[in-house]
């Protein structure tokens, strides 16, 4: 087939082939249709020629049919027709099977696909577990506290034991990073259990995605690897932002190239829908801000959806190849919508577009791809062509026997359990917990010698007044034993005295002579007196 200089996708009207110029696959795309209108098989046939090229791709399987791309397809009298119609078989048209690497997040029907929490980042993760904004800039504090501790966030065990961490010591953090509310950390805790009960425990761990394990070849061909989906749609946001995450993965590791004459990747986010839902304003501006330059990574990526009015204006600005299958308009704003897709191309003066994107039927639709001149070309009524691979599932056996035969299985099957934030906290946790205890010793062993001092102060100060009443006790007796002494002195005295005065004169001596004793016992001993 005509897939080495130009990717051959579809014929006109006119029978005549509608390329896509290799380079410019990365300038993005959108392929989108009402449910039953063929966007599957245009993603299979795309996934296809890419495969041709060399060139790696990504791919969602959302209804479980994707996978058969691995088998060849089968002949029937539809394919016959369709086969003739666009005359492939001059071409070289064969069925054949394709290089396929199956992943899945739950490991169950694909190569368990695995990243960490720090990878995953707080916005993406935020999102994830359905925080508002108080709780998303919270969890953007916890992930700021890890990096600047060094801390390694590897599953949510670890992000939990974090948010203890960080609750029981929000005080000491608080001068850095702010208040941290305990209420938030509780519903943010809350919401990780919910996400382990629908298997959070499995899809955040190591051995975490290389995404170099993507842009891989075999026997020259592109190998196509794909994420099954079937059980990850039934929660949204988990697959948007998985896909999302995948994506970013590819922006941040590979190098800046700039316009390659293929791209290096091709990525298709289907059901892209749920990517815009409920997005944030601040994801919306980083989604915007990697499909812009992604491109210069030498990705081309490609929104699958049903409306096109479900993707943003700013990014539908940077999807340049566009393929629009069917739409139904019941109702006036449905009518609003087709007449907005229609605008959307480079104007056709041989049909309208709105007329013609109403009537499209299955396997048909409206297509514009960049020339090689990085212009618009002028939009097309086309039929897609028909897909080599299997339109289908594959069986139970056939799925398990490839997961298993890929190289990639043994280094991806077996979870590890690296030394991590928990294993480090918990480390900390029984570090803290004998600091505390040996200062609480130490505290107790000092309080102990304080009291121990005390009451010896004590002992001394009451032994210090024993003596010191002893002391003055004995002195009492002293002075006590000296008064007697000096009363029985002082009236010997004045006897005396009086005698020998009264026996020169008389009466008179003896008056005079108490007098003299009385002065004289004052003068000797004081405060006593005689009376």
């Amino acid at each position: 087939m005509l897939r080495e200089e130009k990717i051959w996708l579809a014929n006109n009207e006119a029978g005549e082939p509608v390329y896509m110029e290799p380079k410019m696959v990365n300038r993005h795309g959108l392929i989108a249709g009402a449910t039953g209108t063929g966007k599957t098989v245009t993603i299979k046939v795309m996934a296809e020629t890419f495969s041709d090229m060399g060139v790696p791709v990504f791919m969602a399987d959302v209804k479980g049919d994707i996978a058969g791309m691995m088998a060849p397809g089968q002949d029937s009298e539809d394919m016959q027709k369709r086969i003739e119609r666009f005359g492939l078989a001059e071409h070289g048209f064969e069925y054949q099977g394709y290089p396929v690497v199956l992943w899945d997040l739950f490991g169950a029907n694909g190569i368990q696909l695995r990243t960490t929490v720090s990878e995953m980042g707080p916005l993406l993760l935020a999102r994830i577990l359905g925080l508002n904004d108080l709780q998303s800039d919270i969890l953007s504090v916890v992930f700021k506290i890890a990096d600047d501790q060094n801390l390694l966030l590897i599953d949510t065990k670890d992000l939990k034991a974090l948010l203890n961490y960080v609750d029981d010591h929000s005080a000491d953090f608080q001068a850095d990073y702010g208040k941290i509310s305990s209420a938030s950390i509780g519903v943010i805790t809350r919401a990780i259990v919910s996400l382990e009960t629908v298997g959070g425990d499995v899809f955040f761990g190591e051995p975490a995605l290389n995404i170099s394990d993507w842009l891989a070849q075999d026997n020259g061909k592109g190998v196509i690897n794909i994420l099954d989906s079937s059980s990850l749609i039934n929660n949204s946001k988990l697959y948007s932002t998985f896909l999302l995450w995948m994506l970013s993965e590819l922006f941040e590791t590979l190098p800046e190239v700039g316009d390659l004459d293929k791209p290096k990747m091709v990525f298709f986010f289907d059901e892209a829908h749920l990517l815009f839902a409920d997005a944030s304003k601040t994801l919306l501006e980083k989604i915007e801000q990697v499909v812009k330059l992604i491109r210069s990574k030498g990705v081309g990526v490609y929104f699958c959806t049903q409306n096109p009015k479900d993707v943003p204006d700013s990014i539908i600005a940077q999807l340049n190849n566009k393929v629009q299958h069917g739409l139904r308009a019941f109702t006036p704003a449905d009518q609003k919508m087709v007449r907005a897709a229609a605008d959307a191309f480079r104007e056709n003066p041989d049909f309208d577009t709105y007329d013609t994107i109403l009537n499209l039927g299955t396997g048909e639709a409206v297509i514009s791809f960049l020339g090689a001149d990085g212009i618009p070309g002028v939009v097309q009524k086309a039929y897609v062509l028909p897909p080599r691979s299997l339109m289908g599932t594959v069986s139970d056996e056939t799925r398990d026997a490839k997961i298993k035969g890929s190289l990639l299985y043994s280094k991806y099957a077996t979870a590890v359990d690296p030394d991590s934030a928990f294993e480090f906290l918990q480390r900390k946790g029984i570090e803290d917990a004998e600091a505390a205890a040996a200062k609480a010793e130490q505290e107790a062993a000092e309080k102990a010698a304080e009291k121990e001092a005390k009451e010896a102060e004590k002992a001394a100060e009451k032994a210090a007044q024993a003596e010191a009443k002893a002391v003055a006790k004995e002195e009492e007796k002293r002075k006590k034993a000296a008064n007697q002494v000096g009363n029985t002195m002082a009236g010997t005295v004045g006897r005396e005295v009086g005698k020998m005065v009264g026996s020169s004169f008389g009466k008179f001596g003896k008056t005079l002579g108490g007098n003299v004793g009385a002065q004289l016992a004052r003068g000797i001993f004081g405060t006593f007196l005689k009376k």
